[in-house]
């Protein structure tokens, strides 16, 4: 009787399973996404019984959860009514070329909207230059302070901005932070949130994570943007964390984290403050939006803004470089601390190459991602094939995120050349027109290259058969990293 029972019990879990992964495999198939996706996560599906299709159920599709997509969804129109207020896209005399006319036209058709201009721009690439004016610009600040970014770690320097803001709030200016949740994780647990938050300071955890939410909700999409926006006239945005790299990771072996911030005065910085206000406005409900003045007499510094995540430009940035790829002649340079790209970019990088487009690739010779760095390294023979240069930064983690196409457009910011900034997270990109902006760009990827060791065809095919391995079956799961 009881080996019967037995037999039962197990040809019933049988059942329940093969049941279970056809329904889930039918799922897979059914949803609309790039086929190599698809068939990834059938890969994770089978190899790992049970497991793989709940981590599929999981992180397998995207989803914010009703509130927030109800909410993103109603705020689209009277956000873009309101960034569209006072400026008119027509007839701007954009420096820049193609180049430059590709973005514009992207924007202006995709949402409406196409160049904002600005009075000055710094390149920022130092951690001392970047708190020194940081702290200085807080410590003027009059009217309000908005603050996002992924990662908030306490230490060093972040806390010597920590008791600026203190001191900022206590005298009456506005003080909102929004950080991501599951970047930002020991923050929300600090003393230091409690002292911001004692002071006045308004201190939000974005797309915050708990398990009850891995149910129904997609976990591993985060808000990647980083920006801080003072008295709405003046900005920062670009690769940075809140976070000192003095301090930072220090125990992860690969060097401190390189990274560049843009410094913007002018009607740009208020279009970068309306980013915030969106993301603010999908996590509290609260609404804040930022007045854009006018751009001024015939300005002639020009740029767009770039945002891109679930709601709204879900692939503007993606769509964005593709164009700037294409319509590239003479150059590409692209610096960036994850390369695992999309098929498309991938292509369009090769094709690049082959046509006698000057292509270099900088990325760090050593990455804290296991996975990606096996997934990244994948693409390097097949980009050297085509003609292209590899040059790895030897100086730490080059944790900047930057494109120069033919010294006419340089896009700067939060986005990692990889499948999940790409189309996953919540980003900010800025898509620079003007020669001497441009310039500056190119002149901070020339001092990059100069702490590079190129990378030679011969050199890469002679690595072992095991990292050969590792690298084609990260290859194949490079859609879902």
């Amino acid at each position: 009787m009881w080996d019967n029972l037995q037999d039962i019990f197990g040809v019933a879990l049988v059942i329940l399973y093969w049941l279970f992964t056809a329904l889930v495999t039918l799922r897979v198939i059914t949803k609309r996404r790039a086929v190599s996706a698809s068939l990834a996560w059938l890969l994770v599906i089978y190899i790992l019984p049970v497991f793989g299709a709940m981590l599929y159920l999981m992180l397998g599709e995207l989803s914010l959860g009703k509130q927030r997509s109800t909410r993103a969804e109603s705020m689209v129109e009277p956000y873009l009514d309101n960034l569209k207020n006072g400026y008119s896209s027509q007839d701007i005399p954009m420096p820049g070329g193609q180049q430059s006319l590709a973005i514009h036209q992207l924007l202006a058709h995709r949402v409406g909207i196409g160049a904002l201009a600005y009075k000055h721009l710094q390149v920022l690439d130092t951690p001392a230059d970047i708190f020194a004016h940081l702290q200085a610009d807080i410590a003027a600040a009059r009217e309000s302070i908005r603050i996002e970014t992924y990662i908030w770690f306490c230490g060093g320097r972040v806390n010597d901005i920590a008791e600026a803001l203190i001191a900022a709030s206590e005298r009456g200016v506005k003080v909102t932070i929004l950080a991501d949740h599951a970047g930002s994780r020991r923050f929300f647990r600090s003393r230091w949130r409690k002292r911001l938050v004692k002071a006045g300071v308004a201190v939000v955890p974005a797309l915050p994570v708990r398990l009850w939410r891995a149910l129904v909700n997609r976990i591993d999409v985060r808000l990647h943007r980083k920006l801080v926006v003072i008295d709405d006239r003046l900005a920062f945005t670009g690769s940075m964390n809140m976070a000192d790299p003095d301090c930072f990771k220090r125990g992860a072996r690969v060097g401190p984290w390189i990274d560049t911030m843009l410094r913007i005065e002018g009607q740009a910085a208020a279009g970068l403050a309306k980013v915030f206000a969106w993301d603010w406005e999908v996590e509290t409900g609260q609404r804040s939006l930022p007045v854009l003045p006018p751009a001024g007499d015939h300005p002639d510094h020009w740029l767009s803004i770039i945002p891109s995540g679930p709601g709204i430009g879900d692939d503007l940035i993606g769509q964005s470089v593709l164009a700037g790829i294409y319509r590239a002649n003479h150059s590409i340079t692209i610096a960036t601390p994850y390369f695992v790209p999309s098929e498309a970019i991938f292509d369009a990088l090769c094709h690049a190459a082959k046509r006698g487009v000057k292509v270099r690739l900088l990325v760090p010779r050593y990455n804290d991602s296991l996975m990606v760095g096996w997934a990244s390294r994948s693409y390097y023979e097949p980009l050297l094939l085509a003609g292209a240069e590899i040059l790895r930064f030897e100086g730490g983690l080059l944790h900047t995120k930057a494109m120069l196409m033919d010294d006419e457009l340089a896009l700067v910011g939060s986005v990692n050349l990889d499948i999940r900034s790409l189309q996953l997270n919540f980003e900010l990109t800025v898509a620079l027109f003007n020669p001497v902006s441009c310039a500056e760009i190119g002149q901070l990827l020339e001092r990059y290259s100069a702490r590079c060791q190129p990378l030679s065809l011969i050199e890469w095919q002679q690595r072992g058969r095991g990292s050969r391995t590792l690298e084609r079956l990260m290859y194949f799961m490079s859609p879902i990293l």
